[in-house]
């Protein structure tokens, strides 16, 4: 008997089938590299870019209350034994723009200048700095008023102020012939608006360990009261304040600006 050669019989797929069929590995490409852009973006927001507003007056005019800048997170960052052969990792240097988890509250970020490292010693006479034993030229630095303070414009002194404890115990304990001496793994931080500066002088040290990074550019810059842009809920006020006058009070003239330190010596 003759074998019967058989053939089996599929359906016919419907367009809406096929459809899916012909677009499943697009939409898994298109997923999965959005996924790893959103990670990649998450990642770099917060280990190596993250963006900062300046809300205070202490760093002017380097830095005005309202510029909007993006920092630097990986250049102080630890080196590992290869990685210090690949990356641009380096230590903070005098007259570097620091942003640091403020000592007395980490939940702050400060901006300053570094002004001194370990070993270094610091003494202030008549507002002029004194970097180990001589006078040091700062074109960064203002001083709003001739008046002469005797702790702030001439440190450090007795204290004319109420201090905590961090800062009482630089004046008792870090003190040498009339010169602050910074110790192990600190810095010694100032604003630039010398008169107008809650630093160093008022609190003591930066640990080391507290230093976020250093700020790279103004990416955009708006004038705005402290007040707005210190409040952790962003108000209506300055949302409306923004959209009315957006063209007027922003700063194009500090629009993509580059930060750099000046090196002390």
């Amino acid at each position: 008997m003759a074998s019967v050669e058989t053939q089996e019989l599929t359906a016919k797929p419907s367009l809406w089938h096929r459809y899916t069929e012909l677009t499943r590995d697009v939409r898994r490409g298109f997923i999965a590299e959005w996924t790893v852009t959103i990670i990649l973006l998450l990642f770099a927001t917060t280990t190596l870019v993250q963006a900062f507003v300046i809300p205070s007056a202490s760093m002017e005019n380097t830095l005005l209350i309202g510029d909007h800048v993006l920092v630097d997170k990986l250049v102080y960052a630890p080196s590992g034994p290869v990685s210090r052969h690949l990356l641009p990792y380096r230590d903070v240097r005098r007259g570097d723009i620091i942003v640091f988890r403020y000592p007395r509250d980490i939940s702050q970020d400060y901006v300053k200048r570094a002004i001194g490292l370990p070993g270094d010693h610091i003494r202030l006479v008549n507002k002029q700095l004194m970097l180990n034993g001589h006078l040091v030229d700062e074109p960064y630095a203002i001083h709003r008023t001739g008046y002469i303070d005797s702790y702030r414009d001439n440190f450090p002194s007795s204290p004319d102020v109420s201090l905590p404890a961090s800062a009482l115990d630089m004046l008792q304990n870090h003190v040498v012939n009339g010169d602050v001496v910074v110790p192990p793994n600190c810095i010694f931080a100032m604003g630039d608006n010398r008169d107008d500066s809650l630093d160093s002088r008022y609190w003591g040290f930066v640990p080391r360990e507290n230093i976020v990074g250093t700020p790279l550019l103004i990416y955009w810059s708006f004038e705005a009261p402290t007040q707005d842009l210190t409040n952790p809920n962003i108000g209506i006020d300055h949302i409306v304040d923004v959209v009315t006058h957006f063209f007027t009070k922003t700063r194009w003239s500090r629009t993509f600006k580059l930060i750099r330190g000046y090196p002390l010596q």
